[in-house]
């Protein structure tokens, strides 16, 4: 019985130690989420040089100004005033937790900051460029803050960097610490890649990205506007494309005008548009309106009914190519589109008779990707005699194709490192995207794997990391619409966003988890339905449902 009893002990004593052990974890894992609060006003993603103190001033929102004291348009002043908003008055479900006035007798002399001073040293770019300066100086100090930038990007930064750096007391008072920030972004290409054939998203969600990538420094907005499924694009000169293509012409495509009002939104958060027109694959929604445009398919010797790729054999292909090409150019000014050239199945070509012909006219053989070379070359050929440029996907250097030296690839297949590598080695510019799929979703915090990848691990010299321009996450579009795409990607792509911005060293993600979490409330405290980050754990603003 002594035996016994000691055991029961041992057992006991084991459970008890165990079930302290679980509920040590649960306030340590509870404590790490309050601790949140030590994070108010750090910003994300973290600058290059970011020098906090102690020292706090206060913000009054019938007494704070944003000055502009250098060089001034249209952008800034916009700006100026959509961050006055953002900080003081971000959504109306949060009307009542704005700022409540304090008494003067609480406020010591000198602890409030009267202002910011914008100090624009440049005149104002019309549209953001791969090459564009973001870079800026910001100081708060005791008698206002100074937010110094080169350019109207890197005053847009700024602002969005000085926005984050004030937080709320629990009596609400806006509070902001002493600080000496310098920053610019590590990589120049920060894409986010959003698909809209496979399902529309309306043109309102796609506003409210918008605004969520500013909040992120992210610059590239890639339009993935069309694919097998669908052809939302309105065209200017080929209206039955969407009249013919589109899920719904009338509900779920984007107007010329749609477009033209995503540019400019985008314009005025330092954002470019670059869409991707998928060719020669992906491309099965402009068949119904350009007759000839596909591949017919044939089995038995008889043509089956199906399409497959654009057909890369008839001279009218090329023809059609060029005035929409042209369209692209015109619509969308920045100097890149996209032009796919991704998983090219090559069957359908093997299936048509005509497409043989031609094959052995060429001397192909029956090497089909020589037939995809010729394909790409053709349309490559059309973009540079606009002088423009152009992104691929990583397939057309894999298979060959001669391309232009400012040619930027997109890798995203698995194993990037020697893909990044092989491709950098030729001596043209890259991102990557490969390790940064936020369509795939899995159970608990996953953005740490995200925030862990970079663009530079790879074998390669300085020489090659430095043609490394940049990464995108993507956002493709099988199971996303607008009832989730925001929720899907925030605070996910943040985790990207900070990789591409913020110096290679900060890449704790211990560290960066509270940051995170105070950006996920951040983002709610804007209107954004980002969803939660680290587990089980609250906002002070939650998201409200109208």
């Amino acid at each position: 019985m002594a035996v016994v009893g000691k055991l029961e002990l041992l057992i006991v004593s084991a459970l008890l130690l165990l079930t302290a052990c679980y509920s040590n974890v649960q306030r340590g894992y509870k404590t790490t989420l309050k601790s949140v609060a030590s994070s108010e006003g750090k910003p994300w993603p973290i600058p290059q040089l970011y020098i906090p103190t102690p020292t706090t001033y206060t913000l009054n929102s019938d007494s704070f100004k944003i000055n502009p004291t250098g060089k001034t348009c249209d952008t800034l002043v916009a700006a100026m005033t959509r961050y006055y908003n953002v900080i003081f008055y971000p959504g109306r479900q949060n009307d009542a937790l704005r700022f409540k006035p304090i008494s003067k007798s609480k406020l010591t002399v000198g602890t409030e900051l009267p202002y910011l001073n914008v100090n624009l040293e440049n005149d104002c770019e019309i549209y953001p460029s791969l090459d564009m300066d973001e870079w800026y100086q910001l100081f708060v100090k005791s008698d206002g803050a100074i937010l110094t930038a080169r350019s109207i990007w890197g005053a847009l930064r700024g602002l969005e960097t000085f926005s984050q750096l004030v937080y709320q007391t629990p009596d609400g008072t806006f509070t902001i610490n002493d600080t000496k920030i310098e920053d610019y972004p590590r990589f120049s290409h920060r894409g986010l890649l959003i698909d809209t054939s496979r399902h529309f998203v309306p043109k309102k969600i796609l506003l409210q990205n918008l605004d969520a990538m500013a909040y992120n420094k992210y610059n590239v907005f890639h339009w993935h506007i069309v694919d097998d499924q669908s052809f939302p694009y309105q065209s200017r000169h080929f209206p039955e494309l969407s009249n013919l293509g589109a899920y719904d012409p009338h509900t779920h495509v984007y107007s010329q005008q749609d477009v033209a009002e995503i540019i400019e939104y985008a314009r005025q958060r330092g954002i470019r548009v670059i869409p991707e027109f998928d060719t020669p694959g992906h491309s099965e929604s402009w068949g119904p309106a350009i007759p000839g445009l596909l591949t017919p398919c044939y089995k038995s010797g008889q043509p089956d009914g199906s399409y497959g790729p654009i057909d890369p054999t008839k001279n009218s292909t090329y023809d059609f190519l060029k005035v929409i090409v042209m369209e692209w150019t015109k619509v969308f000014p920045d100097k890149y589109v996209h032009l796919g050239g991704d998983e090219v199945s090559f069957d359908c070509w093997k299936s048509n008779p005509a497409v043989t012909q031609f094959m052995q006219k060429m001397g192909y053989g029956t090497d089909y990707s020589k037939l995809e070379q010729y394909y790409m070359q053709n349309i490559l050929n059309i973009v540079s005699s606009d002088q423009d440029g152009y992104v691929i996907w990583q397939e057309v250097v894999d298979n060959g194709v001669k391309v232009r030296p400012d040619t930027v690839v997109e890798v995203w297949k698995g194993g990037f490192q020697a893909e990044m590598s092989k491709v950098t080695q030729m001596g043209l510019r890259t991102i990557l995207s490969s390790p940064w799929y936020l369509n795939y979703i899995s159970y608990g915090p996953d953005w740490p794997k995200y925030y862990i990848n970079d663009p530079h691990n790879f074998n390669g010299t300085d020489a090659q990391k430095k043609l490394v321009i940049g990464g995108e996450a993507c956002m493709w579009g099988e199971y996303v619409d607008g009832t989730n795409l925001i929720s899907r990607l925030w605070p996910r792509a943040s985790a990207v966003a900070e990789r591409l911005w913020s110096p290679k060293q900060y890449n704790n993600t211990a560290e960066a988890a509270p940051r995170i979490e105070e950006h996920r409330c951040r983002m709610l405290r804007r209107g954004l339905n980002a969803e939660p980050a680290n587990g089980p754990g609250f906002c002070k603003y939650e998201m409200q449902v109208n």
